[in-house]
């Protein structure tokens, strides 16, 4: 093998499972440090640089930092339910801790620059670039059917998981940069807003119907029968407040577990979930499977369904087709029927959240805007920029549904696509991100972090007693960490950024780092291919996607191997080694927003 390049910044980013797993690249480690050290504020501004919502992502993020976090992987054997760090908890601490942020916003441009840029929806992508761009002097519109701004965040998310007032703060703090939010207008005609002359367009309309079910029996039923998302929204603005007795909610998604939560609040004794798949194809979060069932909501899997069965005009109950799941040869899964006789489920309404679809009857078919054959825009999938290159997508309108988080990363990128298309440049041309690779080193076997690994298992969040009764849309049911708790999780992180460095010229091949490394990830061998160098190593490295840290030859020939994939960043390598051929050095990686490869024209919130 060829020696690590460790200049390459992905070499590193890599080793930092959580910031590589987010697509935003939130530095977790980072924050989670200047959580333990109290200082919330800080840790806020690190998340906002990053993913533009901490306060709303710490309490809904898909969490995909989570199940990459290096703390569950290293406990496999050590607990029957590894658990990672509790990062997407610990983002809301410093939310909820951070006290008045507002003097280190960025503030908004003292001169426009005279361009303008039009955002069709104001949910999470839209706003991230209008983020990025105001600041910049571009004139950002945001345009949004609803009154206020958030998009599904605000009317999809229900209070108990989500307060108003957090959405109001977060939202806020991009609207103040002078970014102009016009509610109550739906754009109808991409014609016409292109008419209006403006040098860009970003579409984040997200995916805003939901599919529904044509079953015999629905249209019969029809009253009694609702498309989830919309009877979400319906909630929200107060159009609904109350459900039958009996409800059946059918889906797998997020979207299911907050009908079926909603519904419970809303009068729902009789709750059930019905789904396809088997529960642990389930599409939504573990978290969120396990809050729905803490409620008393049952969910019933491998059920396929068939009719809804109505009489005199009115919804008495659905039947439903058993199922098993089968694998076939090219490992995709099938659903085969049991043979075992159909179920019915009596119920007075039902709620359909089998999923999301896109909608653009708005955008004219001859503007060069080119669709695929589902209807979906076609898009660049590095400039977010549609045929027509001044008009770009971003969230759930790009690619379909995926989640809060991944339109954040959307938004930012397509944020730098329009500023370089608009400055006469190529948007194809990324700007590179800032690292920086510091050693930790305050004597001999001191560091400027705490390297202690905290044996303590995954601290629970506390739910609020009040919303234990189940009576109320807008008491929210988790309280969050308090202080002294978030300090004990955060000692839960392994400080997988601060790497361990090695120094090729220093070492004298005592092998002291081999013989006290916890884990068994440093080998001094031969060099060979990477197949079979894996499979000799003191501990076999068992992951591929985990790139191996090789040096260059040493003087007897041999190469020191490191597994990134096992380290505890523990620094007992660094401590033990006589020569200082280790090094503890934190890596900080920060993605770039629009401008900042140009001089005076970076965003980011002051120091």
């Amino acid at each position: 093998m060829q020696p690590t390049d460790i200049g390459n910044p992905d070499v590193f980013h890599k080793v930092v499972d959580c910031q590589w797993a987010c697509p935003a690249h939130t530095p977790v480690p980072e924050y989670i440090r200047l959580i333990a050290a109290g200082r919330h504020a800080d840790a806020y501004m690190v998340n906002w640089h990053s993913n533009v919502f901490p306060g709303i992502l710490g309490r809904t993020c898909d969490r995909p930092c989570e199940p990459a976090c290096r703390r569950g992987r290293v406990e496999e054997n050590n607990g029957a339910k590894p658990e990672p760090v509790a990062i997407c908890r610990l983002k809301r601490v410093a939310a909820d801790l951070k006290g008045d942020v507002r003097a280190r916003m960025p503030k908004p441009a003292a001169k426009p620059n005279g361009r303008r840029v039009a955002c069709v929806g104001a949910g999470p992508a839209s706003l991230t670039l209008a983020r990025d761009l105001a600041p910049l002097g571009y004139h950002v519109t945001v345009f949004d059917a609803d009154p206020k701004a958030g998009g599904f965040m605000r009317t999809q998310v229900p209070r108990f998981r989500l307060p108003e007032s957090v959405i109001d703060e977060e939202t806020g703090y991009i609207l103040d940069l002078g970014v102009e939010f016009v509610g109550g207008r739906r754009i109808d005609s991409m014609k016409d807003l292109l008419a209006q002359g403006y040098d860009a367009v970003f579409v984040g309309s997200g995916a805003p119907r939901g599919r529904d079910l044509d079953l015999p029996g629905r249209r019969e039923a029809d009253a009694q029968i609702h498309v989830g998302l919309d009877w979400l929204a319906n909630v929200y603005f107060g159009h609904v407040t109350a459900v039958g007795r009996r409800v059946l909610v059918l889906g797998g998604g997020n979207t299911a577990m907050d009908c079926c939560r909603s519904a419970r609040r809303l009068g729902g004794e009789d709750v059930k979930v019905i789904v396809r798949s088997g529960f642990d194809q389930m599409k939504a979060s573990p978290w969120e499977k396990e809050d729905a069932m803490h409620e008393g909501i049952p969910i019933l899997d491998c059920r396929v369904p068939k009719s809804f069965v109505h009489a005199s005009g009115r919804l008495t109950g659905m039947t439903f087709g058993k199922v098993r799941v089968e694998y076939g040869d090219d490992g995709r899964r099938r659903l085969v029927p049991t043979g075992e006789p159909d179920e019915f489920h009596p119920c007075d309404e039902v709620l359909i959240a089998v999923g999301q679809e896109n909608a653009f009857p708005w955008i004219e078919r001859d503007l060069g805007i080119a669709f695929d054959e589902w209807g979906m825009p076609k898009v660049d999938e590095a400039t977010f920029q549609s045929t027509l290159p001044h008009v770009l997508f971003g969230g759930d309108a790009a690619f379909g549904p995926k989640n809060i988080i991944w339109a954040v990363a959307h938004g930012r990128a397509a944020a730098i696509s329009v500023d370089r298309l608009l400055n006469g440049e190529d948007p194809h041309v990324r700007p590179a991100p800032d690292v920086t690779l510091a050693s930790q080193k305050m004597g001999i076997h001191e560091w400027s972090y705490d390297n202690a690994v905290s044996p303590d298992e995954r601290y629970a969040v506390p739910w609020s007693e009040a919303a234990r009764k189940l009576d109320s849309m807008h008491v929210e049911v988790e309280l969050g960490f308090d202080a002294a708790t978030a300090w004990k999780e955060t000692q839960r992180c392994l400080n997988c950024d601060v790497q361990t460095v090695f120094a090729r010229d220093k070492c004298i091949e005592c092998d002291a780092c081999v013989d006290i490394c916890p884990t068994d990830c440093i080998t001094f061998t031969a060099n060979g291919a990477e197949e079979e160098l894996r499979g000799r190593l003191t501990a076999p490295a068992l992951n591929p996607g985990q790139d191996l840290y090789v040096s260059a030859p040493l003087k007897t020939a041999r190469v020191m191997v490191k597994d990134e994939d096992v380290c505890l960043h523990c620094g007992l390598c660094a401590e033990r080694c006589p020569t200082g051929a280790w090094d503890m050095q934190k890596f900080l990686l920060q993605e770039v927003h629009a401008g900042g490869d140009r001089p005076g024209a970076k965003v980011e919130a002051a120091a």
